[in-house]
This record gives C-alpha cells, sequence and structure tokens, in this order.
C-alpha cells in the first residue's frame, strides 16, 4: 500500500513539472511544432531529430524540447558531430537543484523553430497545456491495428479535449514504418483517410532512420544517392511546417465568418469513449 501511495505521489508530482515546463516565453515569429502520440515507439523521435536537422541544415536557429524520460532526442544530439549545424536541446525531463525550472527550460529569443518531442500518457490538463500556441501538430502512425487504435484516441483527444479546431489547418498525420502493397500498409491508409486529416508523408521502414540515429545526423545530412526516397518524404513534411504562417493568416481572415462544425465529431467521438 506505501508503494502504491507513493506511486501515486510521484505521478502528480511529475504531472506537475510538466505543466511547468510548457511554461516558455512567447514570440510570436516561433514556428512551434509538437510531435505527439501516446503510443510508445511510433517513430516521435526519430521524427523530430530529422526535422530539427532539416531546419538547421539550411541554418534556421532550431531547438530541440525533449520531454521524453527515456531522452531519445538528447541523446541524438550528444552524438552529433560539433562539424555539423548546430541544433540547440533542452532536456525538459530532466531536474536539476543547480538552476531554476525556467532557467533550465528557457528557448533562447533567436530560435525560429522549435520541435517538441512529447512524453507518452500526457494528461488532458497537460495536451491542452502542451499544444496551446502551437503552430503545427504532427502525429506520427505506424501500420498495425494497436498503433492505429491509439492514434485515434489521440487524435479525438486533440479535437475535443484539446481543442483544436481542424479549419486551423496545424493538425496532421505522418504514416511511419511503412510497407508498401501490404495488408497492414493498406488498413493504416484507410483509416488515416477516414480522418479527414491530411497525410503529409509516408515514411518507408528503412535502415537511414537507424544508421542515421546512430551517427546523430539526419537523413538529409546523408549521401544523397542513399537517401532519396527518404529525403523526399522529410521535405514534403517541412514544406508543410513552412506553411504555417500563410495557414494563420487564412484562419484570420476567415474567423469572421467561421461557424460551429461538428463534421467528424461522432466517428471521433466513438473512437474516444469507446476504447479503454
Amino acid at each position: 500500500m506505501q508503494y502504491y501511495v507513493n506511486w501515486r505521489m510521484e505521478h502528480w508530482r511529475q504531472m506537475g513539472d510538466i505543466r511547468e515546463m510548457l511554461i516558455t516565453p512567447r514570440q510570436e515569429n516561433l514556428n512551434k511544432i509538437v510531435i505527439l502520440n501516446p503510443k510508445g515507439g511510433c517513430g516521435k523521435s526519430t521524427l523530430t531529430t530529422n526535422i530539427a536537422a532539416c531546419y538547421a541544415r539550411r541554418d534556421s536557429t532550431t531547438a530541440i524540447m525533449d520531454y521524453d524520460p527515456q531522452g531519445s532526442s538528447m541523446g541524438w544530439l550528444q552524438r552529433r558531430s560539433e562539424e555539423l549545424p548546430p541544433i540547440h536541446g533542452i532536456a525538459a525531463f530532466k531536474k536539476t537543484m543547480q538552476a531554476t525550472r525556467s532557467w533550465q527550460l528557457r528557448v533562447p529569443n533567436d530560435t525560429e523553430n522549435l520541435i517538441i518531442d512529447s512524453p507518452a500518457s500526457v494528461s488532458h490538463d497537460d495536451l491542452r497545456e502542451l499544444t496551446r500556441d502551437s503552430t503545427s501538430i504532427l502525429v506520427p502512425v505506424l501500420p498495425s491495428s494497436m498503433d492505429i487504435h491509439a492514434a485515434s484516441r489521440c487524435i479525438a483527444d486533440l479535437l475535443l479535449v484539446a481543442k483544436v479546431d481542424r479549419r486551423d489547418r496545424k493538425l496532421a498525420v505522418v504514416a511511419n514504418r511503412t510497407r508498401k502493397n501490404t495488408k497492414s500498409f493498406g488498413m493504416l491508409m484507410r483509416f488515416l483517410d477516414s480522418l479527414g486529416i491530411p497525410i503529409i508523408a509516408v515514411l518507408r521502414d528503412s535502415q537511414n532512420y537507424v544508421r542515421s540515429a546512430e551517427q546523430g545526423i539526419g537523413v538529409c545530412e546523408m549521401q544523397p544517392s542513399r537517401v532519396k526516397k527518404d529525403v523526399e518524404q522529410l521535405d514534403k513534411i517541412v514544406s508543410w511546417l513552412d506553411a504555417w504562417p500563410q495557414r494563420r493568416r487564412d484562419v484570420t481572415s476567415a474567423s469572421s465568418t467561421r461557424k460551429p462544425s461538428s463534421g467528424g465529431r461522432s466517428f471521433l467521438s466513438r473512437a474516444h469513449f469507446g476504447s479503454a
């Protein structure tokens, strides 16, 4: 019983730390990209590091904020050579007595792109805070029934709990580790098509992502002839992310004529409340 009480206290303490770390300086020109999916092993860190590498490669000031207790993104940064374009790392999952929490989690003022590698099992309150002021939210999904089930709950929570409006066009899905012409791939694509949310890229199941992670580089920084197909899909993701200012302007101009919409709500309600 004492173990259970201690576990509960530790759980709520960690949740409080998550909400605290979500407080970042408000920068109107900051491209805040949230990589989100409660399912472990879906490729959040892989997507985070490769997007960061793409931005750094074109001399765009980039930072990664890693909330995942496994610290995969921070481990990748530690393996990254100093000769490569720099990427600022914020180990949000760590706690230190050497500095205040706000100082430890500060985002450099010149940061143009902040990519957030989110933790698993985010509470509803933390989900709202995590996605607040985000410019883009990416949900990586693997081609398996378990991952599709987890993704449906995640997207339902984003729309119904975090109140992410699909008309803002800042939510998108990335199909990850896919193998075309397989039953699992067909099942995944049918599910994604049913959501009415854009599928901006289809990443294949490639060893290029494994090798690049081991070296602390992005796929875009590998030998071009070996990664052409992979880079094509990553370019699609970055191009969609780059369009966030135009999406925001479109939302602002349309806000005066916008009407409430319930499109897709019934499906998402069933996906959220009917799962356990």
